[in-house]
């Protein structure tokens, strides 16, 4: 879309530095060293300061602009310092900036442009809840509800899943690494398969596949022996993000909705970084026939980085009393201003549309590459959310973390930025600005077929084992 162009700095990476990172980068790296905690990672990873950036390109204090395919974690949905939306944002900071959970219009509007969206058929049967500013806080929110609602404790989570740091997020967080150094988190707490059908966790193939991973979810809560009690809820993402970008198999979150909803299990979906238009629709569950009774929100309604959270929450799971969930912090107001500049901006550019059309083309050009490159499995996804699964050989599948991790070396060095995750840290991830244009995936692409070359150069001996 032309008119998308103006939205960003450039339309492709620029290095000027002689090596990354430039000069400057380096006097602020290493007095971040110096003084800022040590669980500091992405700078580690991707060593550059940042100066500025709008749209789908950052630029470092050195100059250098890269590719931003990273989107803050998949929060930048319309972009780095969208100017639609920073009008909203100057107007607000000049009005009203806390407010604690008082009303004013700008958070009624932004409720019910939230639950507009909602499909027409079921959008009068919820209700808007903000939290902390943080993803975490609204998994903190919805676990609670779901405990007070049923007066059950246990919680059931899926094996891939993220959602966040907190004690009760983490808690429902399966990647050990968060966990191993610590002895307790909430109780209770279970783990089952997630719909991860490149590698199925029954080693089941397509042909012979019959919902397994769901069957042993409701052969989990039917039997008497299988040492878990009937839990308050479950929690899940639609689409699995810090898990590799997992999209489930057609009708697998439709058969768990049905079978929480018919032992009487609350069904969390954590739509913080599947939701608002990452994959197209508003949320994700609506490219899906499966209902959840709670979906908790953050990363990209802040439109362009601005700090919220919440529920959407069906009515008749309503079980707080006054007061008794609270948070200084819930919904700022000017971060409920971006929200709603972030909503209208997407109605005025189509972006519903457009996210899958660029999404798709990414995908294609994705594709292609795979065709040329013996090391990626698989790549999936859908609209702006895209994993692409590293492979030693695509026969074994397995996995080949060693080879992406300098891959995205080289790809830094040529100014594209992307994350990494996945069960076995081999898949890359990209989650870039809605707004992104062809124009800027192509340069995207240039860069990688560059850093394959080198890539497999180094690694095509020893791989193919």
């Amino acid at each position: 879309m032309e008119l998308l162009k103006d939205y960003h700095l450039s339309q492709g990476a620029k290095i000027i530095s002689s090596s990354l990172p430039g000069e400057k980068s380096k006097v602020l790296l290493e007095l971040q060293k110096n003084i800022e905690g040590s669980v500091v990672s992405y700078p580690k990873k991707m060593p550059i300061a940042l100066k500025r950036a709008k749209g789908s390109i950052v630029e470092d204090v050195d100059g250098n602009q890269f590719i931003d395919f990273f989107g803050g974690c998949g929060v930048l949905n319309v972009g780095h310092s969208n100017a639609f939306v920073m009008e909203y944002v100057k107007e607000q900071q000049e009005e009203l900036v806390h407010a604690l959970d008082f009303p004013t219009e700008n958070k009624l509007f932004l409720i019910q442009k939230i639950l507009n969206n909602l499909p027409e058929e079921i959008r009068e049967d919820y209700k808007v809840s903000f939290g902390g500013p943080t993803g975490s806080d609204a998994v903190e929110a919805a676990i609670k509800l779901a405990k007070i609602k049923t007066g059950r404790d246990g919680i059931i989570a899926f094996s891939g899943g993220y959602h966040g740091m907190t004690s009760g997020a983490l808690a429902v967080t399966s990647d050990t690494f968060f966990r191993k150094k610590i002895s307790s988190l909430i109780p209770n707490v279970h783990f089952v398969p997630y719909s991860y059908c490149y590698r199925c966790p029954f080693n089941k193939e397509e042909s012979t596949c019959n919902y397994d991973c769901a069957n042993h979810f409701e052969w989990i809560l039917e039997t008497g022996h299988s040492g878990i009690t009937l839990p308050a809820a479950i929690i899940l993402e639609p689409i699995q993000g810090e898990g590799g970008n997992i999209v489930p198999r057609k009708g697998f979150l439709e058969r768990i909705v049905k079978i929480a909803n018919k032992h009487g299990v609350i069904v969390i979906f954590d739509e913080i970084q599947s939701g608002f238009y990452r994959t197209g629709k508003f949320l994700e569950f609506m490219n899906t026939k499966a209902v959840p009774d709670i979906i908790t929100f953050s990363k990209g309604f802040g439109g362009i980085g601005f700090p919220i959270s919440g529920l959407i929450y069906k009515r008749d799971i309503e079980a707080w009393e006054t007061a008794e969930h609270i948070g200084t912090f819930r919904g700022n107001q000017v971060s409920i201003a971006a929200a709603r500049g972030a909503f209208d901006f997407i109605e005025k550019y189509k972006i519903e549309d457009y996210a899958n059309f660029i999404g798709d083309y990414l995908k294609e050009e994705l594709n292609l590459l795979a065709l040329d490159h013996p090391f990626i499995g698989e790549v999936r996804g859908r609209g702006m959310m895209i994993g692409v699964e590293f492979v030693k050989n695509k026969t074994s599948k397995k996995p080949f973390p060693e080879y992406l991790k300098e891959f995205r070396t080289e790809c830094f060095h040529r100014g594209l930025l992307f994350e990494v995750g996945g069960h076995y840290n081999n898949v890359l991830r990209l989650v870039p600005p809605l707004i992104t244009t062809k124009e800027i995936v192509d340069a995207a692409i240039i860069i990688m077929k560059e850093a394959f070359v080198v890539c497999e150069e180094k690694n095509l001996s020893q791989a193919l084992v």
